[in-house]
């Protein structure tokens, strides 16, 4: 038996054990997320943003957080454990978070500057006598410019950036805080204190966890924003990465709400009274290349946009139903600061053959590379017959021939984080994560040439002198307007030199049972549980 099928055996038999005792518990919300295991319950949750939507934010805040209180627009921030933060007028890499005050963890030990400064030192001092392997990977790699940090007083924390950055609030809303005395009851062992597990801030709990099998979160009464209470009193995760088991498991009862449902199944869950929802949000499904070396065929730009113009897009969309839209670019035209690139992908085989043709690529000499993709996982949607469909597509229209290596999510964002060289993708030229594009700081990470491996997610080597003009007009700017036109003008850079394939655009899919009351779909990666019950 898969390691895969195992996991999903246990998921569904750790559902079906506890099904008696939740028949007693009308508001235990049981969710099959689309991650191979359960995320990592130290306060720094793996399995990439579907770890941060259950694992993390419900449980574990930072002194900023997502103001998901809005469907109509993107999420931006609100505060959170800082109740506000400033940027020093006289040196702009200087910021200050006045910290919220009565605000205790779980274990009711106070949250306070002493608290904020431990856990910066989890996850930025390496010789700390509570450093986090694990989750100062995970934090340093969407925290890539934090320089310094002190505390100026119980409720006042001061940080300096390594550059000027004027969305650096939107990276701390990626530092959640443990409970320090967690670590003190574990033993100082990170390993125990996942098990215990341990506290943080937030309106739900941990209260069990049973690894490769499930976690059950319970509502925390004590909630420091006493109008943002839960409603439910308990929710249990459940890993189940392959679609049809997730689909099956709501349709008999198993569980109430699934992640990602097979397209193919929407209209009969649909028929049967099942809740589908979808709604867009900042998400990109794209292929990374590898710019990089002479095992490479993307070093030339022609190459890159070549394939741009091969992919249909369309044909992929309604393979997935609907619950996707077509991407040219890393943002959606719609958005302000999609800007005006001269290159508008659309699908076009014979400019994309052309394209190759100049490059020395044809019949007698094809195109041939290795992308690395998942089974499953955050955001990768339906990643095998996504790939498969893009292994043919390229191949009928511009005689592109695509090998695959496939490995688990962990997997591949272990890839993400690794130089060109390293033996983890050795043999690829392309890997397949999905990526947020939600704000200018992810596009700081994945694209400015500051922040290559092990420093960032710019795995494709993108390294553009006007792009990297524009976006520091961006970090300097003091007002909207010109912080807009100069998100524009970068990300129109990263359109016409393309370090990745566009393929599409997620649209956030999943399906519950009609008993799931009070849940709407926002336009971000995180969701708000705090209102959702069951009837």
């Amino acid at each position: 038996m898969s390691r895969f099928r195992r996991i999903t055996a246990y998921a569904l038999g750790a559902a079906m054990l506890a099904a008696p005792a939740l028949a007693q518990q009308p508001r235990t919300l049981r969710i099959a997320m689309t991650a191979s295991d359960v995320p990592t319950t130290t306060g720094m949750p793996n399995n990439g943003f579907e770890g941060m939507r259950f694992l993390g934010y419900p449980i574990f805040e930072a002194l900023t957080l997502w103001d998901l209180s809005d469907a109509s627009r993107p999420a931006g921030l609100r505060p959170g454990l800082a109740e506000s933060w400033e940027q020093d007028a006289a040196d702009p890499k200087i910021w200050r978070f006045r910290l919220r005050q009565g605000v205790t963890f779980h274990d009711g030990t106070p949250f306070n500057a002493d608290a904020v400064i431990w856990n910066l030192d989890r996850f930025f001092r390496n010789d700390s006598l509570q450093f986090e392997p694990g989750g100062s990977g995970i934090t340093r790699a969407r925290v890539t410019i934090l320089g310094s940090y002190r505390k100026i007083d119980d409720n006042t924390v001061e940080m300096t950036t390594t550059r000027v950055a004027s969305y650096f609030p939107y990276m701390v809303v990626y530092i959640l805080m443990t409970s320090p005395q967690s670590f003190e009851t574990g033993g100082r062992d990170w390993a125990r204190v996942a098990a215990m597990p341990p506290a943080g801030t937030g309106p739900f709990r941990l209260s069990r966890f049973v690894p490769r099998q499930s976690a059950e979160l319970t509502r925390h009464d004590g909630y420091w924003d006493t109008a943002r209470r839960a409603r439910l009193d308990r929710i249990l995760l459940l890993p189940m990465p392959e679609a049809n088991t997730r689909l099956a498991a709501l349709r008999s009862n198993q569980v109430d709400w699934i992640e990602v449902p097979p397209p193919d199944a929407i209209p009969s869950l649909r028929a049967a009274g099942f809740n589908v929802t979808t709604g867009s949000y900042p998400h990109v499904w794209p292929w990374f290349f590898q710019m990089n070396g002479d095992n490479t065929p993307f070093g030339d730009v022609r190459v890159r946009q070549a394939l741009n113009y091969c992919v249909d897009r369309d044909s992929l969309v309604q393979l997935l139903n609907g619950t996707a839209e077509p991407s040219v670019g890393w943002l959606k035209p719609s958005d302000p600061a999609f800007g005006t690139p001269v290159n508008r992908y659309g699908y076009d085989p014979a400019r994309g053959r052309a394209l190759l043709a100049e490059a020395g690529f044809n019949a007698q000499r094809p195109l041939r590379f290795k992308v690395m993709i998942s089974t499953s996982g955050s955001g990768q949607m339906l990643p095998l017959p996504m790939n498969e469909f893009m292994q043919q597509n390229l191949r009928e229209a511009c005689g592109v021939q695509v090998d695959f290596e496939v490995t688990d999510w962990s997997n591949l964002l272990v890839a993400t984080r690794s130089a060109a060289n390293a033996p983890v993708v050795a043999n690829v030229q392309s890997l397949n994560p999905s990526s947020p594009s939600s704000d200018p700081s992810v596009m700081a990470r994945y694209f400015l040439r500051a922040f290559a491996p092990p420093n960032g997610f710019n795995w494709a080597g993108f390294s553009d002198d006007q792009f990297e003009a524009a976006f520091a007009r961006l970090e300097s700017a003091r007002t909207s307007a010109e912080a807009t036109a100069a998100y524009a003008e970068a990300h129109a850079r990263v359109v016409d030199n393309p370090p990745w394939l566009f393929i599409v655009h997620d649209l956030n899919p999943r399906a519950m049972s009609r008993r799931v009351t009070g849940f709407t779909s926002v336009q971000s990666w995180f969701q708000d549980l705090v209102p959702v019950n069951l009837q």
